[in-house]
């Protein structure tokens, strides 16, 4: 294993394949989630998916077997989106695997555990606590495996009908979001780039966007795995010759779509071909349900709208929440840490309508509390529909909703920076050094959820450093009204933690 990274958190598991992560290794953690589901008095099935990417048949076959030595009956839905098993889940299963290291490079992949949630029968991520559990499992080995006339069967099902199936309900809630009018109008005629990088959502995405009306031109959706780029959609590895932000312009296309290899993540590339950033995905999608309310109003009294980001998220949401009259609520970064805080809000009766991340990935509960990049193309081609306008003019709208002249004219800049970090724990004494300079601060507001996240609110300035959930780094984020403040803060920042 030398000292190749084995990463466990509550994003799951993430390892170089051959490396840190072998068969053995998929075998155990996928007994340990068995044996997790089990101890929960949950039934005996368990859904198996992977993202496509190559060589990750032999971690797929690998999960399926840990499952079925504990027990356990499996539904093997092969190569589809990270959220498709999570919508899966619901009718036919309490829990998932999905093989998948999400945006990381071709080397990598992993292992993502999904469970039904009891409450509203919608697909998530494990609790912090919940992962915490299943990782001493692996860790303890205490797994008991059965003699072999326990041995749970496996059912080989093919993506087809889970791709259906979430396909139709994400129609099926754009219908009821745009209406009939809006409807008619909305992806008609609408001519999509899509690069969907050869993975999973090849077929769903594509299958959705045509089912709306719209004229769909994939880049890259062969599902071979390979993929044409470094899978994750940034500007950079979606700006090259022949690349998507090159096609969108010379295809005049109304807009350009990429996700990332298991599709819980959606950049998006305007009419002019300029990558307009994912933070933008999550503000366009809330402004689209936002706008669907306000021209909608049935008269309920629902109380204010909530959004739920983590603390990693652009405040573009925050101007957006406080034009329609919502509130942001903000938690540690990871997907089942935004869900964790969006159910306990809607418990206590909030109007819970939205939640996700600023890497492009949207939770619309009407779907799935599974991050969605299906879910955030129907939100922001509903907006299209709904405005009228393009996709450039609606970013002038998110800009023109911020607090100064020059983010209403440019928007915010956003830098991003990382270091490798042998371990987590190496984050620690960098974050305790910054809440010392920072924490009695004038001006400043703290959040220690994860990390630490320092707030300038007078000067609409914050920053986040933490360490990353599924990579082996510290990532630094800054964000400013200006290109000049935020790398101000961000020099001031790094002396700092050169000096922990």
């Amino acid at each position: 294993m030398g000292d190749s990274p084995l990463i466990l958190g509550v994003s799951g598991l993430r390892g170089i394949v051959g490396e840190s992560l072998t068969p053995e290794v998929a075998v155990r953690y996928a007994a340990a989630f068995g044996t997790w589901l089990q101890s929960r008095g949950f039934a005996d099935t368990a859904v198996v998916a992977r993202d496509g990417r190559a060589g990750g048949e032999v971690i797929y076959h690998a999960a399926i077997s840990g499952l079925l030595s504990v027990g356990l009956n499996v539904r093997a839905i092969d190569t589809v989106m990270t959220p498709t098993a999570g919508v899966d889940i619901e009718p036919f299963a309490p829990g998932a695997i999905v093989v998948t290291a999400s945006h990381n490079p071709a080397e990598w992949n992993g292992l993502k555990c999904l469970v039904c949630d009891e409450e509203e029968q919608l697909g998530r991520a494990p609790t912090a606590e919940e992962a915490n559990q299943i990782i001493s499992l692996f860790n303890d080995g205490a797994i008991e495996y059965v003699t072999a006339d326990e041995l749970g069967e496996v059912a080989l099902l093919g993506s087809e009908s889970a791709n259906k199936f979430h396909c139709d309900v994400v129609r099926s809630r754009y219908s009821a979001l745009v209406g009939d009018t809006v409807g008619e109008l909305a992806a008609h005629q609408m001519r999509i780039v899509l690069d969907s990088v050869n993975a999973s959502g090849s077929v769903a995405a594509e299958s959705l966007l045509r089912s709306l009306g719209s004229n769909v031109l994939q880049l890259a959706g062969d599902r071979s795995g390979v993929f044409p780029h470094t899978p994750e959609p940034t500007k950079e590895n979606l700006s090259g010759e022949g690349g998507l932000c090159d096609v969108v312009p010379g295809v005049k296309a109304d807009v350009g779509f990429a996700q990332d290899p298991d599709a819980d993540r959606l950049a998006i590339v305007d009419e002019r071909g300029e990558y307009i950033g994912e933070e933008y995905t999550l503000v366009l999608c809330a402004m689209a349900l936002m706008e669907a309310r306000a021209g909608d109003d049935d008269g309920e009294d629902r109380g204010k709208p909530v959004f739920v980001v983590n603390l990693s998220t652009s405040r573009m949401i925050d101007d957006v929440a406080a034009h329609y009259g919502g509130e942001v609520v903000r938690s540690a970064v990871g997907e089942a840490n935004v869900v964790e805080i969006m159910k306990s809000l809607k418990a206590q009766g909030r109007y819970v309508v939205f939640g996700g991340e600023g890497n492009g990935g949207v939770i619309w509960p009407e779907v799935t509390y599974v991050r969605d990049s299906l879910s955030g193309m129907a939100l922001v081609l509903s907006l299209m529909a709904r405005t009228g306008k393009s996709v450039s003019k609606l970013v002038e709208m998110v800009n023109s909703f911020g607090p100064t002249d020059e983010v209403k004219a440019n928007g915010y800049t956003i830098l991003k920076a990382k270091s490798d970090l042998a371990s987590k724990a190496d984050a620690v004494p960098v974050v305790e050094h910054l809440n010392g300079v920072y924490g009695s601060q004038d001006g400043c507001r703290v959040d220690l959820q994860d990390g630490i996240r320092i707030d300038w609110d007078e000067r609409g300035v914050w920053a986040h450093v933490r360490a990353s959930n599924t990579e082996p780094i510290m990532r630094v984020i800054v964000e400013a009204p200006s290109r000049a403040e935020a790398e101000r803060v961000a020099g001031e920042i790094d002396g700092h933690i050169l000096g922990a």
